[in-house]
């Protein structure tokens, strides 16, 4: 576009008719001026057919090697901090006070681990209900002793992590959209670009499961949860997280580099940990790829690869979809342009349908051959694939690996705060995080695989410890007025069995039963709550039963009551 053509007529009238000539003169110049400001995208670039082998940039970082394996508990601890825990306590308290002056919550350090602890065994196993895990029925004792009822959905319904007073009116420059849950990402987010860098790291999106009604809720139908929060993530190729941004509906340019787009733009912000000039390999897909975002890249000698759009490839005359389509499975083409310069590969691919990838350290050559499955045939074949190909296909899959592992172990607890999905989604993301660091400590030790533990033993590890570490569990009712010295030793009780169901009590299948000489109480309904020196217990199962003058032998097995004709038995 021209500058003369900058102004429409329109635009041309408006500022003719409000401004003097030399105010509009001076309005067109500083105009101009800041359009020529602006970063121009890359055009008409030259691209040329090419068979040579880039070579591949040696990594010139390293990780440092562990010299012991600590507790599950102690790598959870270091990403959810004492001070975040302790920030929720204070805008907890100070959130049920503003609710209700008159019922403080008081809640402690010690009962938000606890809180923590069990939203972790309700992702383990996995009720549908939250009351169930407190109910007679589906009663969860890890759960159920740890805190009441009542208190743990006091505490779910007060939780808080900013002070709602404080917060900037929608329209001010102040106003943060994930306000209420900053603190915490601030928090884990500090924790995660603390971690050491691997080489090969990947930048993707992720859904935070959510259905309900809100502004931030977005809709990928690529993604296995199409429907919820997004989040950007930078991670490894084994999952692990090293800098994340949750997208509220802007992306603005990273500070110091240039605006190339959105797509652009979030790339540049999550690799600004990446340390330079260490030959860290990056790899994204074809939303965030771009000949402008690899070249800015490789100027800090980030190297990378990543599928491409290929409208984004100014000027490369690649072949078509039919084209390749007629060369065969297998086929592919490789050109190459220098782009401020930086060296660039653009390969094109056909294998189940075209792809194409764009690199600054990756080529064609040298081709290896990948098994596919070959339809008319009915049978294996062998299929030539691109070295770019395998490359990325190596170490792309990171974010979506961590999607994996968070999904198997997943807090479901519902709520009608929109926030609490975040919220839970970030501390299952601190556990699979710390269970990652676990792993990597573990192999530097030299522990074989067998004796690591499992993400569903470790994540239990942890939420035991958040229970149950240096805490006491609360007894319910009035506080007794006698010291516990003072108390009498009282004999443990032996643990009830639940009563059957009168179908299968009456079905006469499978009850016969024994004589034993001890204590007990007869299970038969409407019998009264006396104790019997000796009964009859079913060898199936061991429900207690008595011998009932002028009534017969009520005889149980499987949870299943009978009767039995009193002539068989003599009465005690």
């Amino acid at each position: 576009m021209s500058h003369g053509s900058i102004f429409s007529p329109l635009k041309k009238a408006f500022f003719t008719y409000f401004c003097p000539d030399n105010q509009l003169q001076k309005i067109r110049i500083t105009f101009i001026e800041a359009c020529q400001q602006q970063y121009t995208r890359a055009k008409n670039l030259v691209w040329k057919k090419c068979r040579t082998i880039l070579p591949v940039p040696q990594w010139r970082g390293r990780l440092p090697k562990a010299t012991d394996v600590k507790h599950p508990a102690e790598y959870f601890r270091g990403l959810l901090t004492s001070s975040c825990i302790e920030n929720i306590v204070e805008q907890t308290n100070l959130y049920a006070i503003q609710c209700d002056p008159s019922k403080p919550l008081k809640v402690t350090v010690e009962e938000i681990e606890q809180f923590i602890g069990i939203c972790f065994f309700m992702s383990i196993f996995g009720l549908p209900g939250c009351r169930m895990y407190w109910q007679s029925a589906t009663r969860i004792d890890c759960v159920a002793n740890t805190m009441a009822l009542h208190r743990w959905e006091s505490i779910k319904r007060n939780l808080h992590f900013s002070d709602n007073l404080k917060q900037a009116p929608i329209g001010e420059p102040a106003y943060d959209k994930l306000y209420k849950v900053r603190p915490l990402l601030t928090s884990l987010l500090e924790q995660f670009q603390a971690i050491p860098i691997d080489e090969n790291l990947c930048v993707d999106e992720q859904i935070v499961p959510f259905k309900g009604k809100h502004p931030m809720k977005q809709y990928n139908p690529k993604k296995p949860k199409r429907w919820g929060y997004k989040v950007f993530v930078l991670a490894d190729s084994s999952g692990m997280v090293y800098n994340f941004e949750v997208y509220t509906g802007c992306i603005s340019p990273c500070n110091g580099q240039p605006d190339i787009g959105a797509s652009g733009n979030i790339v540049l912000t999550l690799s600004s940990i990446i340390p330079d000039n260490i030959s860290h390999k990056l790899y994204f897909d074809n939303w965030f790829s771009s000949v402008d975002l690899q070249m800015l890249l490789e100027k800090r000698k980030i190297h990378c690869i990543g599928t491409v759009r290929t409208n984004r490839l100014a000027g490369c005359c690649l072949p078509t979809d039919q084209d390749m389509k007629r060369k065969g499975r297998g086929a592919f083409e490789e050109k190459e342009t220098i782009y401020n310069g930086v060296t660039l590969r653009a390969v094109k691919w056909h294998d189940n349908r075209a792809v194409t990838l764009l690199s600054t350290f990756a080529s064609a050559n040298p081709a290896t051959t990948v098994m596919r499955w070959d339809k008319k045939k009915k049978t294996t074949v062998q299929v030539k694939c691109p070295s770019i190909v395998t490359k990325y296909n190596k170490s792309m899959g990171g974010v979506d690996l961590l999607d994996s592992l968070i999904a198997l172990y997943r807090t479901k607890i519902r709520s009608k705060k929109w926030y609490h999905r975040v919220v839970f989604h970030m501390f299952d993301f601190a556990v699979v995080e710390a269970w990652l660091l676990y792993r990597r400590d573990s192999r530097d030790c030299g522990i074989p695989p067998k004796d690591v533990s499992s993400l569903a033993k470790f994540k239990a590890e942890v939420a035991g410890c958040l229970c149950m570490e240096k805490k006491t569990l609360k007894r319910r009712g009035r506080p007794s007025q006698h010291t516990e010295e003072e108390q009498p030793e009282k004999r443990p009780k032996t643990p009830v069995e639940p009563r059957p169901s009168t179908l299968v009590r009456i079905d006469q299948t499978g009850h016969w039963s024994v004589w034993v000489e001890r204590k007990g109480r007869c299970k038969y309904p409407g019998i009264a709550s006396s104790t019997f020196t000796s009964s009859e217990v079913p060898l199936v199962r061991k429900e207690i039963l008595c011998r009932l003058r002028n009534r017969g032998m009520r005889i149980g097995g499987r949870h299943r009551f009978v009767v039995i004709d009193e002539s068989k038995f003599s009465h005690k």
